[in-house]
C-alpha cells in the first residue's frame, strides 16, 4: 500500500520535464560539491529527535512537513520585513534572482529535490529571511547592527538572553544536517540589502561567529581561527570549521590485516626464547627487593641452580609441559605485558593504520584516577588533548554542556560522516569521551577539575550523553588522538594493582581449570607433608613439644 500511495504522489511529468532541462543546462562551470546531506541511518536510528527539526524548517527536506507549518507565519512575516529593507528592489526580484541559481542550489543537496525552480527559490526566500532576523541578535553582540529590531510578532520566538525554550528549539534546528540552506543563499539575500558584497560578507561572519559563540562546546573566544565566509557551505559546515582542528590525512589498511599480523606477532612472541630472560630479570628483580629472615629459604630456592637449570629451556618447550601450559598465560600477562606493548609500539609506530574495535577501549575517569592519572583542562580546542608521560597528566579541552549541546555534537558527526573523507576528528574525540565517561562519578571527577561546565540537570545526565554517543560510521586513525589513547592504557595497564586485578578476574575467577591446578599443587604438598611427618618426627624436627 505504501509503495503504491507513494507513486501516486509522484510526477512523472514533471519529472522527465526537470531531467531534460537539466540535461540542457550547461553545468561546466557549476562544480559545486555535495554538501547538504541526509543523515546516515545508523546514526539516525539512535535518536531521530536530535536529527529532524522539531519546530521550523529551512531547508527543502523537511519543508512540506504538517507539525512544522505552525512557523510558517513568522516566516512570512520575516519575509515581508525583508523586503522593507530592499534597496529600490521588491521580494519578488530577490526570488528571481535566487532562480537563476537553482543549479547550483540543487546540486548542494545529495536528494533529489522535487520541486519546480520558482518553488525552490520561493522557499530559499523566505528561509533565509527568516534564518537572518533570528541570526541579527548574534552580529548585535559582535557591536554591528542589521538597523532593525526584533519585532513584537517575534518577539515570543527570539531572545537576546537566549532563555526562551521557543529560542533554544529554533538553535538546535538551525544547526541540524538536513535543515541546512546554502549559505551562498544567506549572502546573496545581505548583497541585495547592502548592494555591497564585502559588507554583506562582513554583515554575516559577524553574525556566524556571535552563533558559534553561543553553540560552540568549547569556550574559544579570544582564539576563534580565520575562516574566508565564501568557503563556507553552511551553518554546520561553518561551526565544524570553527570547531574541529586541521589533521594530515593518514594512510589506511584494512582491519583484516590488522588482525592477520597481530596474530602472527603473538605466535612469533610466544616463540621467541628471550622470553626465559625476561622471566629471569623480572624474578630477579623481584627477589632482589626480598628482605627478612623468614624469606631467605624462598629467595635461595628461587635462585637455585635447579630451577635456573628449568627456566634456561626455551620458553616455547618450556609451555608445552605438563602443568606448565595452565600457566603459560598468566605468567605471560603479568611478567611479559609491558615487553609486549612496547614491541608492538615500535613494530607499528610508523604506520598509519585504522584502529581496530577493542582498541578504542580506554579506562574510566574514576580507574584513571586511582592509577595515579590526574586531569587538567585546556582552554582550546580539540588539538590540546595531550598525556604528559612525566607527569602523568591527561589534559582535556573544556567543554561546556546544556541542553543545545547533544543536537550539536551529533549533528556535527554526522556531518564529518557524510563529508569527510579523511580522519574522522571530531567523532574520534566523541568516542574518547564515550569511553573515559561511564557513570556519574566520571563527570563528577571531570567536573571538579574544571574540564566539564555543566549545566544540565544533574551529572547522570551529562554521563547519558556521552554514553549516547556510542554509534559510529567507520573505524579512522587519528594520530594525536590515537597515540593520547595508547599512551594512557600502557601507562594504566603496566601498573601493577591494575595487573593484579586483572589478572584474578581473568585468571582466577574467569579459570576453573586454574583453580583447580592450584587446588591439586596443595593438596599434593599437603599429602607429601603428611607422608614425611609419618616417617619423621615432625613436631621434634620443628622444636614443637607435643602435649601430653
Amino acid at each position: 500500500m505504501s509503495s503504491s500511495a507513494s507513486n501516486s504522489n509522484f510526477d512523472e511529468l514533471r519529472w522527465v520535464i526537470n531531467i531534460r532541462r537539466s540535461l540542457d543546462e550547461d553545468l561546466e562551470e557549476i562544480e559545486v560539491p555535495v554538501c547538504i546531506f541526509n543523515v546516515p541511518q545508523t546514526l539516525m536510528s539512535s535518536k531521530p529527535e536530535s536529527y529532524i527539526p522539531q519546530l521550523v524548517a529551512l531547508g527543502p527536506y523537511h519543508y512540506w512537513r504538517p507539525e512544522l507549518h505552525e512557523v510558517e507565519r513568522y516566516k512570512l512575516a520575516a519575509a515581508k520585513r525583508t523586503q522593507k529593507h530592499l534597496l529600490c528592489l521588491n521580494f519578488h526580484t530577490l526570488v528571481d534572482q535566487l532562480e537563476t541559481l537553482e543549479p547550483r542550489i540543487r546540486a548542494c543537496y545529495h536528494k533529489y529535490l522535487d520541486f519546480n525552480g520558482e518553488t525552490l527559490a520561493w522557499m530559499m526566500a523566505i528561509g533565509a529571511s527568516f534564518l537572518l532576523e533570528f541570526l541579527q541578535i548574534y552580529a548585535l553582540k559582535e557591536g554591528k547592527t542589521l538597523s532593525r529590531v526584533i519585532s513584537s510578532r517575534m518577539s515570543h520566538l527570539i531572545d537576546h538572553a537566549g532563555r526562551k525554550s521557543a529560542h533554544n528549539s529554533i538553535l538546535r534546528d538551525i544547526v541540524m544536517l538536513e535543515n541546512q540552506i546554502p549559505l551562498f543563499i544567506l549572502r546573496k539575500v545581505l548583497e541585495v540589502q547592502y548592494s555591497s558584497l564585502e559588507l554583506a560578507d562582513d554583515m554575516l561572519l559577524s553574525m556566524l561567529k556571535g552563533l558559534c559563540q553561543e553553540l560552540s562546546p568549547f569556550k574559544m573566544i579570544e582564539k576563534l581561527p580565520k575562516i574566508d565566509i565564501s568557503k563556507c557551505s553552511h551553518i554546520l559546515d561553518f561551526l565544524y570549521d570553527m570547531i574541529v582542528p586541521k589533521v594530515d590525512e593518514p594512510c589506511e589498511t584494512s582491519e583484516a590485516e590488522d588482525h592477520k599480523e597481530a596474530q602472527e606477532d603473538n605466535q612469533s612472541d610466544s616463540a621467541d626464547p628471550s622470553y626465559v630472560k625476561q622471566l629471569l630479570s623480572e624474578l630477579c628483580n623481584l627477589i632482589s627487593k626480598i628482605k627478612g629472615g623468614p624469606l631467605r629459604l624462598i629467595k635461595a630456592l628461587l635462585l637455585s641452580r635447579p630451577l635456573r637449570l628449568v627456566l634456561k629451556l626455551p620458553w616455547k618447550i618450556l609451555s608445552k609441559l605438563p602443568g606448565f601450559s595452565i600457566l603459560k598465560q598468566p605468567i605471560e600477562y603479568l611478567f611479559f605485558s609491558q615487553y609486549k606493548e612496547e614491541e608492538k609500539s615500535q613494530t607499528f609506530s610508523g604506520l598509519n593504520k585504522p584502529p581496530l574495535a577493542e582498541e578504542i577501549a580506554i579506562p574510566s575517569v574514576v580507574e584513571l584516577s586511582k592509577s595515579g592519572v590526574r586531569f587538567l583542562p585546556t582552554n582550546a580546542n580539540i588539538s590540546t588533548i595531550t598525556f604528559d608521560v612525566n607527569t602523568v597528566t591527561l589534559y582535556l579541552p573544556t567543554v561546556s554542556l546544556d541542553i543545545n549541546t547533544e543536537i550539536v555534537l551529533r549533528n556535527l558527526v554526522a556531518y564529518e560522516a557524510s563529508n569527510t573523507s579523511g580522519p574522522l576528528v571530531f567523532t574520534r574525540y566523541t568516542e574518547l569521551m564515550n569511553g573515559i565517561i561511564d557513570t556519574e562519578e566520571d563527570v563528577k571527577l571531570l567536573r571538579e577539575k574544571g574540564i566539564i561546565l555543566n549545566h544540565l540537570k544533574s551529572d547522570k545526565e551529562a554521563a547519558d550523553l556521552w554514553n549516547g554517543m556510542s554509534k559510529s560510521i567507520r573505524l579512522t586513525k587519528v594520530p594525536f588522538l590515537d597515540k593520547v589513547i595508547e599512551d594512557v592504557n600502557r601507562y594504566h595497564n603496566c601498573r601493577w594493582n591494575v595487573k593484579a586485578g586483572n589478572f584474578i578476574k581473568q585468571y582466577v575467577y574467569g579459570s576453573w581449570q586454574f583453580l583447580t591446578f592450584l587446588a591439586a599443587i596443595t593438596l599434593l604438598i599437603l599429602m607429601t607433608f603428611q607422608a614425611f611427618c609419618s616417617v619423621y618426627n615432625c613436631s621434634r624436627i620443628i622444636g614443637i613439644q607435643a602435649s601430653e
